[in-house]
Formats: structure tokens, sequence, C-alpha cells
């Protein structure tokens, strides 16, 4: 079979791809290096970017991770090459959490849904504000569910008293983050200011509490209510989506991740808005409640609360220079110094 060499311009993109991808308190947690003999990207771990009390054993990190791989795939993809994936290759190093080679040429032309999902890599933002749309449609809701399966992920959407309870269970693990001073102080910490480093948080891109207290989105201010903007009016019927996976080991969190960028980029094509509810996700007795018996053994990964309105603040971004490792005889970006 034929190769393609990887060139500086199409690393440049494929990186740019992967580092737009979300991740827990835009915290980035990645490293990319090419190896010198291969068209081949490693993703690696970033552990001093880690959150040690929100998120000890790495699971947000990985699934943060995941997603930052899924968006790499699809500017492959888009790029015409066939990428192939292997999640946490070798067990000696545990930092190296996937490899993705890209010298093989895709059999066939990218689609039109894969030109509009690697457009949506740039468009995807969270979206910390009210929904004022109408309600998702089950269409959408139908394919956003598929996309997630092709990851060999569930994704289901609960609504009424089991939709009720999981929020009722995510404004408890609020509670708990915003009244424990360890997790307080380590989330204030992802706020940047002016001059910040290009990750973490702006405050230009935090949102409002719910004035009917019906929505528990997360309160990166803590206990600070001078930082607060005014509460504004969620919806009362809102569209919660339970991404979840029938193991719950480190493999599974990064096709979590990779299920989740799926998610995300085909909801932005839809133009539908996404926030992730995952403080419930940080309390080990309140992530287990999230299970439902009625959809089978599994583990709930991440809530996603999905719908219509404003589009979401941009959060910064590292450059290309600042994740990737190319060597001395390696491609280097444009703008690498």
């Amino acid at each position: 079979m034929p190769t393609m060499a990887l060139d500086a311009a199409a690393l440049e993109k494929l990186v740019s791809a992967a580092v737009a991808a979300p991740s827990i308190h835009n915290s980035q947690p990645w490293r990319f290096r090419l190896r010198p003999e291969t068209s081949t990207l490693e993703v690696h771990a970033v552990r001093e970017r880690a959150l040690p009390s929100a998120d000890p054993e790495g699971r947000a990190l990985h699934i943060s991770v995941g997603a930052a791989v899924r968006n790499l795939c699809t500017a492959a993809s888009y790029l015409g090459r066939d990428p192939e994936v292997r999640l946490l290759p070798d067990p000696g190093e545990p930092d190296l959490l996937a490899v993705i080679e890209l010298d093989r040429p895709s059999p066939v032309a990218a689609s039109a849904r894969t030109a509009e999902l690697f457009a949506a890599i740039w468009r995807r933002h969270s979206a910390r504000t009210p929904f004022t749309g109408p309600p998702v449609p089950p269409a959408v809701l139908d394919e956003l569910a598929e996309a997630a399966r092709a990851q060999d992920v569930q994704l289901h959407f609960p609504a009424g008293e089991e939709r009720d309870r999981l929020l009722h269970l995510t404004a408890e693990a609020e509670r708990r983050s915003t009244t424990d001073p360890e997790r307080s102080a380590e989330s204030r910490s992802w706020i940047q200011g002016p001059g910040a480093p290009p990750y973490g948080i702006p405050a230009t891109a935090l949102g409002p509490q719910d004035s009917a207290g019906r929505m528990p989105m997360r309160d990166y201010s803590a206990i600070h209510p001078a930082e607060h903007l005014p509460a504004a009016a969620f919806e009362t019927e809102p569209c919660i989506a339970v991404l979840a996976t029938a193991y719950d080991r480190p493999v599974d969190w990064l096709r979590a991740g990779t299920a989740l960028e799926d998610v995300l980029l085909l909801a932005t094509v839809h133009r539908i808005r996404a926030s992730l509810l995952d403080q419930a996700m940080e309390w080990p007795y309140l992530r287990w409640e999230a299970r439902d018996p009625r959809q089978g053994p599994g583990f709930v990964q991440l809530l996603i609360r999905l719908g219509y309105g404003a589009e979401g603040a941009a959060t910064p971004r590292l450059s290309v220079a600042d994740v990737l490792d190319t060597g001395p005889d390696r491609p280097r970006p444009a703008g690498a110094s």
C-alpha cells in the first residue's frame, strides 16, 4: 500500500485540531511526539496539568486526551489520510495514552460530513448560558447516540424523574465542591486573568447561575459571591445526555473522550450548543449513584447538557510549538523555532 509523508503543514493542521478539543478546566493535559522513522504521532499525558483534587485517578484527564485524539483523527480523514489508532499501546509507559499512524492514504475521498465535522472543530465551544430555543429534535438525538455507539460508548437521554434525579446529584456535587476548601481553591486556580498562560478558563467564558436553582451550573468562582454574574433563567425542560461505558478502565475513559468529541462536533454541525455537567463525576459515591440500572450495567462518564442558544465563548489554546516534540530530524510546524 502506498504511504503519505507527513509534511510540516499537515502536521501543524493535525495538532492544531487536536488541541482544540475540550478538556477538564481547559487544562489541555496532552503532548504530542512525532516518531522520527514514521508518520506516527504519540499522544502523552501531561500530569503537571492534572487536577489532583477533582480528578485523582486521571479519569477526566483520559477523557480529555481521548477528545484530542478524536479531533486529530477527524482532521486526518479530512486531509485524505486513514488514521490507525492504538490506545494505551505500552503498559510500561502509562503516560503514553495513544499512538496514531498517519502514513496511509484514505481509500475513499473525505465525505461532506467529514468536512462539516472538521470545520466544527474550531466552532465548538462550551456554552454556559441559558438555552432558549426549541427542543432538540429526536432524530438529531438518535444521530448523536449513533455517533457514540460507533465508539462503543452509550449515550441516552433521561427524562422526567430520572433527569431530575441526575440534576439533584449534580447540584449536591456542586455544593460539596464549592464548600470544600481544597477543591474550591483548585477550581479557582484555573480561572485566568489577563496575561495568563494559554490554558484555563478566562472569566469572560464563565456563565451565570440559574435564578430558579434548577440547573446546577459549575460555579468556578466558588464561594465568592461578589464575583458572580447576575443569575439568569435557564431552560425548564433541559435536554441531558448521559455518556456511559460498559467498563471503567483507562481505555474506557479514552473511548469516552473519543465518543464525547464525536457527539460534540456533530451537535455543532446541527447548531446545537453543549456544556458538561460533570460535577457528580468527581465524587465517587455520587458518580455511582448516577447509574440507571434500567440502562443495564455500565459506568457513567459524563452528563452533557444540549440545546439551542448563544454560541459559547472561546477559550485559549496552547500553540502547536508548545505541545509538539518533533526532534532534530523531523518536520517542524510553521512558526516553530
